[in-house]
Order: C-alpha cells, then sequence, then structure tokens
C-alpha cells in the first residue's frame, strides 16, 4: 500500500458513529441489509452507464454481490462488481455526510432502538450501521473508469485512512467486516442465508454465498431469487415480500399504508410497483421537491431523476417498468419522450382512483393518509388542472359544522343551501383562530357551511381552483359576500331572519355620514368604510375587494419579500352594534369630536388585530384605549 493518508471524519458522521456503536443495538441485522443494497446500487448504477456504453461490462459480465466469511479471524466480506469508488469518492461519500440528513436523523431518534433502527437508511447513513457488528471496517474499491484500486479502513473512532493499494483489484467494492466477539452470528450460513431472504430476496441483483471450503467441492449458493418482483404476478407475491421490498426501495420504517401494484397492456405497456408510506418523509417540505420513484426499462435501473410522477406526488415510493422504451435513451431525451408522458398520465390518475377507493372503503384509514399528505396532495390543485377535480374528491377539511372532522366536499355540498351557488371558506393558521372570526358571524346564523383551510398550500390553489360541481370558491373575507338570496333554515326563528332585514336597512342614508367620517380619519390605512352584511354582533371587521389577494397570502408574500407593501383593506362596521350606534349618535356632538377621532382609529386597530394585521403605532393603540377605558 502507498500514500497512505489520515483524515478526520466530518463531525456529523462522528455523531452518527456514536449511536450506532453505542446505542442502536436492537437489530444488528440492519447492518448486513444496508450493505447490501449499497452493493445493488453499485451494480444498479454500472448497469446504466453500460447500456450507453455497452464497452463497460465487456462480454456481458453478471453483475453480482458475494459474501464470504473466515470464521477463524472473524471476517465477513462483501464484494460486488459494480461501479466502485475512487479516492475522492471514498472520502466523499465514506467520510462526510449531507448536514440536513445527519441533523434531521439525529432529530428523529424517539429513544425506542427498535424504531430508531428502522430509520438508518432512511437519512443516508446506512453504511456506518456496519460498526454496530464490526471493530474495524475495510473498503477496497476501484471504479469501474480508474486503473488505480484505494483502501478506506476505519475502527470508527475519529478517523479513517485512505491508501493506494498496490495488488490489482477488479472493478467494484469489496468491504471487509472484522467482526465483533458478540457478532459471530455473522459468521453463520444460515443466519447469513436468514437476513438476505428476509430482507434482500427482492432484489434484482445475484447475492451468492462463497462457502470457505470452496476448494474441497462446497459450492456456491444463491440466497436470493434473483428476480424483479415487480414482474411477478400479485398472487404470487406474498405480503412480507411487498414489506421487505417497501423496506428496501423507501427506506422508510414501518409498513406501506398502501400498495399499487399493476400491469398496463394497450396504447403503452408498464407495469408499476409503487407504495404509499404510512409516514412522512423527512424531506417532504424540502425546496427542491424531488420525487422518488425509479425508472426502469426491461428490468434495467435508468434513472431516479426523471420526475416520473408530479411533485404534487413526491410521498410515493417504488417503480416503473416499461418495455415500450428503447435500454439505450438518453436522459435528455427522456424528459420529453411521448411514450414517458402518456405512463406518467396513466400512473397519476391510478394512483389518485385509488386513494378515492381507499376512502370509500375505509374512511378512518383514509385520514391518517390525509394527515400526512393532505397539503402535499393539493399542491396538484395549483400545477394540474387536468386532475383537479381528481384530486378535490379526495381532498378533506375542516368546517364550521365539523371543526373537529375532516369532511369531504361531497358533504359539503349535501349540506349546502337552497340558491347557493358558492363553496364558502375562511383561511387562517388553525381552526380555533378560524373559528374565532367574526367574517363567520353571518354564516353562522344563516346556518350556510364554511370551509376551515388551514395549510399554507390552501391560499394558492384557491386562487386558481375552477368551479367544482358548478359552484365557485369564495372567500368570506371578501366585501362582495352576499347571502340574500340563500334560503334561511325552516326553523329560523324570527329574531334572526330579521337581523339581515336589519342589516339592509342601515346600509342606506342613517349611516352614510358615520361610514365618511371614518373614512376622512382613517385616510389611506383604509380602501372604504362600508356597512357590514356579514356581522351580527362584532362592532368591525376586515374585508378586501373582490379581485385583491387574500390577506394571508398577502402577509405570505410580505415575509417572502415579493411585494413591498401590503394594500389598504376595506373596513366594514356592524350598524346594530351599540358601539357602532353610538359612535353614529356622537358624530352631531362637536365636544366630542376628538374623542369620536380616537373611536374610529381604535376600532379599526382592533378590526386589524382581530385579523392578524399589524397595527401602524402600537404605542397610540395602548393610549387610545386607555384613554376610552377611563
Amino acid at each position: 500500500m502507498t500514500n497512505k493518508q489520515e483524515f478526520n471524519f466530518d463531525v456529523e458522521v462522528g455523531k452518527v458513529l456514536n449511536l450506532m456503536i453505542n446505542s442502536l443495538y436492537t437489530n444488528k441485522d440492519v447492518a448486513l441489509r444496508e450493505l447490501i443494497s449499497n452493493a445493488a446500487d453499485a451494480c444498479d448504477k454500472l448497469r446504466y452507464l453500460a447500456v450507453q456504453n455497452p464497452e463497460i461490462l465487456q462480454n456481458q459480465e453478471e453483475l453480482k454481490i458475494s459474501i464470504k466469511t473466515d470464521k477463524s479471524a472473524k471476517i465477513l466480506t462483501i464484494t460486488d462488481n459494480g461501479i466502485g469508488m475512487n479516492r475522492e469518492d471514498l472520502i466523499q461519500n465514506l467520510g462526510t455526510i449531507a448536514r440536513s440528513g445527519t441533523e434531521n436523523f439525529i432529530k428523529s431518534l424517539t429513544g425506542d432502538k427498535q424504531k430508531d433502527v428502522q430509520l438508518i437508511g432512511q437519512f443516508g447513513v446506512g453504511f456506518y450501521s456496519s460498526f454496530m457488528i464490526a471493530n474495524k471496517v475495510e473498503v477496497i474499491s476501484r471504479k469501474f473508469d480508474d486503473e488505480k484500486s484505494y483502501k478506506w479502513e476505519s475502527d470508527g473512532s475519529a478517523n479513517f485512512n485512505i491508501s493506494e493499494v498496490e495488488e490489482n483489484v477488479t472493478r467494484g467494492t469489496k468491504i471487509v467486516l472484522h467482526l465483533k466477539d458478540e457478532s459471530s452470528d455473522f459468521l453463520d450460513r444460515f443466519h447469513i442465508k436468514h437476513v438476505v431472504q428476509t430482507y434482500s430476496d427482492h432484489i434484482n441483483i445475484k447475492i451468492e454465498f462463497i462457502p470457505e471450503n470452496l476448494e474441497a467441492g462446497a459450492k456456491i449458493e444463491v440466497l436470493n431469487s434473483a428476480s424483479a418482483l415487480w414482474s411477478k404476478d400479485k398472487n404470487e407475491i406474498t405480503s412480507e415480500q411487498y414489506q421487505s421490498f417497501f423496506k428496501h426501495i423507501s427506506h422508510l420504517p414501518g409498513d406501506p399504508f398502501m400498495t399499487i401494484h399493476n400491469k398496463v397492456e394497450g396504447l403503452v405497456n408498464y407495469k408499476n410497483l409503487l407504495f404509499v408510506p404510512s409516514t412522512k418523509p423527512f424531506d417532504l417540505f424540502h425546496p427542491d421537491r424531488k420525487t422518488s420513484v425509479k425508472l426502469y426499462v426491461k428490468k434495467v435501473f435508468i434513472s431516479e431523476d426523471l420526475n416520473l410522477v408530479p411533485a404534487y406526488m413526491r410521498f410515493l415510493r417504488g417503480l416503473i417498468d416499461s418495455d415500450d422504451l428503447p435500454l439505450n435513451i438518453s436522459r435528455e431525451t427522456l424528459q420529453h419522450n411521448a411514450v414517458l408522458e402518456k405512463i406518467k398520465t396513466s400512473v397519476v390518475k391510478k394512483v389518485l382512483s385509488e386513494l378515492k377507493k381507499k376512502s370509500a372503503e375505509n374512511e378512518e384509514e383514509y385520514l391518517k393518509f390525509w394527515e400526512n399528505f393532505g397539503a402535499v396532495l393539493k399542491e396538484g390543485l395549483c400545477e394540474s388542472s387536468q386532475m383537479r377535480e381528481n384530486i378535490l374528491e379526495i381532498c378533506r377539511f375542516y368546517s364550521s359544522k365539523s371543526p373537529d372532522k375532516l369532511i369531504s366536499l361531497a358533504q359539503y355540498l349535501e349540506r349546502a343551501k337552497d340558491n347557493q351557488d358558492k363553496i364558502y371558506f375562511l383561511s387562517g393558521e388553525s381552526v380555533e383562530k378560524i373559528k374565532s372570526s367574526p367574517q363567520l358571524e353571518v354564516f353562522l346564523k344563516k346556518d350556510v357551511e364554511v370551509l376551515f383551510l388551514t395549510d399554507a398550500v390552501d391560499d394558492f390553489w384557491v386562487t386558481v381552483a375552477l368551479p367544482y360541481k358548478e359552484k365557485e370558491f369564495q372567500s368570506i373575507n371578501r366585501s362582495d359576500v352576499d347571502l340574500e338570496k340563500i334560503e334561511k333554515k325552516p326553523n329560523e326563528e324570527n329574531s334572526q331572519s330579521n337581523n339581515s332585514d336589519q342589516i339592509k336597512d342601515v346600509t342606506d342614508s342613517s349611516f352614510e355620514k358615520l361610514t365618511k367620517f371614518i373614512k376622512d380619519i382613517l385616510g389611506d390605512k383604509v380602501q372604504e368604510v362600508k356597512i357590514s352584511k356579514k356581522l351580527t354582533d362584532s362592532p368591525v371587521c376586515l374585508a378586501v375587494d373582490a379581485m385583491a389577494m387574500d390577506m394571508r397570502m398577502e402577509r405570505f408574500l410580505l415575509e417572502q419579500k415579493q411585494i413591498v407593501s401590503a394594500s389598504a383593506k376595506i373596513l366594514e362596521v356592524n350598524g346594530n352594534n351599540p358601539i357602532i350606534k353610538k359612535l353614529n349618535d356622537n358624530l352631531s356632538d362637536e365636544a366630542k369630536k376628538s374623542e369620536n377621532a380616537d373611536f374610529a382609529k381604535t376600532l379599526f386597530d382592533l378590526a386589524c388585530v382581530i385579523e392578524g394585521e399589524p397595527i401602524e403605532n402600537v404605542s397610540d393603540f395602548s393610549r387610545r384605549l386607555q384613554k376610552l377605558m377611563g
């Protein structure tokens, strides 16, 4: 060996190694599972490159993973003839970890070792699980396009060494594990076979066990079926095999919420094996919104970076395998391939159809999916006009009539009033905040249901949503909301039914002087002051013009510095409220002019507080409030 050089581990690697060595001992089999999974990925990567350049795999060399033991030396060796690593790859891949992934891994630890050990693969730290069973690990590798071989070694402490290996090493990677005394079961052929068949039987690369007494006539044993699970008939696959494949391809804990396995024949031919997880991936809301569905062509892995499903389905894990695409197609060509576009559309329809079927079969189970991924799925309402109605069918919402249990739009429409031509909604940070909004008052009086929208994405899709079942979506904080033509409940009391008439009576000349006075006092702070058709109890509320941006959306864009300043709002006043009546009566008293002005300013500030809008001058608001209370 030459050029031996010592490196210190990245700080984040040190944290992970400490956890592996000292904490996560519950299921040590995960170490072998992760190393086999990494080896399979290396073979898949080389197989893809060989499709583009057949000279890489001369003489159709079989890609495989080999496992060998040396009981006397207590050594377990896992070898693959995949893509291999050069010196820089070893430093980058085995000496550092993406900081965000590691931090999320450590934050996600629960203290339950059984659960925590399942997180290892999810956060890209699978290799380090080898130190759960080994005192020392050596990685000898040669990259497919490099003439030199390199050795990485570490005992899992603070550093690792890399050196050039002089003897000729074939392409690929060999991992040599110097096992701990308590890990001797990994020298047992039956235990190794059990681990492979439990976790890795589905891998589409041959995994073989090479016995120590090979020269004495013992035979090499293939440990896995090495067949593409997705190419089998559903009836031939057990739930355990599906679960094992899900863990392999997703690196997520638990069993899948839903498995979608089907074969499509017709204008396009393909197979898909897709899983909806039962838990949220840690990077679900990462800004790049990457999807995790792999493309295979004739069982050969092509890519995971083609966005085979839209970003709003990035919770999906799995693969699509097509026979209609040429093996030597480039990734650039695939981006605009007509066959692939048809497959994408077909897959999206299938997933939405299966989710709808699941909701019909078991709504309680479906709501578990919605709590995890509903906010992500609703992004599709912004992105896909073609699938918008299909997505809306499976959306769930809280509402004024159902603040504690999610409902569908179908349920909302069943309860809609006669002559109701809108689907009314109000957005806010939480259900509790929305429930206390004065905007709801007349809707509660008239028994008209309002959807509560609490996800950030809601502010976007409602601006582009087309009518659903011929009913438009309308925010109730709009100034043009009018419930006059909606039928009242048959059992509504006269006192309630008369309320809207009272409001109608006061919208004319009796309060014209008051609205002008408040507008003059507030000036450019408000766009307009008008008598409200929504308020029945509260004195004031803020509203926006029919064509203006929703208030919560505006606050979001201000925070993101996408717009410079907020727009002036409409101040609605309730002519039946005692405070407003008193202010209206006092307008003719010249001695109370200053007091009336303070009243007007304070009412506006209170309306801002209720809507979560900032108060321009907090000190002046406090002074006025104390004066009025005194």
